[in-house]
């Protein structure tokens, strides 16, 4: 059997504005559709599944993220995920300038949750909270002298 990883799943409040946090962030809009019927229902296991998606995915197609935004049932607001809770934990992005990546973020109201990290004179990384609570790591590899 093989396997390919295809994408990350991530349920949002306001379609739109994730978009086009994503996409300031240099992500591409392969597509987008409503979903609804008894496929649909099947697939993810909720009667009445009803929601509009768009598949997004990074410039060099090496990763893809769906984003639902439910019509049906309704979607539950829940508390963000802190970074040591058990669960889906963040989607992380390597960036060739996160200075850059930040004004970006910072004009969709994101911004670090604590600062900007470097790690071992390797990267350059933070987390910062995206469109409806997603936690977003951004990553810039530095160069070694």
């Amino acid at each position: 059997m093989s396997i390919k990883f295809e994408n990350v799943g991530i349920s949002v409040r306001d379609l739109e504005a994730t978009i086009a946090f994503f996409t300031d962030l240099g992500l591409i809009v392969l597509g987008r559709d409503t979903v609804s019927g008894q496929w649909a229902d099947t697939a993810v296991g909720l009667d009445g599944n009803h929601a509009n998606i768009a598949m997004l995915q990074t410039p060099d197609g090496s990763g893809r993220l769906e984003l639902f935004e439910y019509l049906h049932p309704e979607a539950i607001e829940t508390e963000p995920t802190q970074p040591h809770e058990i669960g889906m934990h963040r989607v992380a992005f390597s960036v060739d300038d996160l200075d850059e990546a930040l004004e970006i973020a910072a004009r969709h109201g994101c911004h670090p949750l604590r600062g900007v990290a470097t790690y071992e004179d390797v990267y350059k990384l933070t987390y910062v909270r995206g469109p409806s609570g997603i936690l977003v790591m951004l990553a810039q590899e530095l160069t070694k002298s």
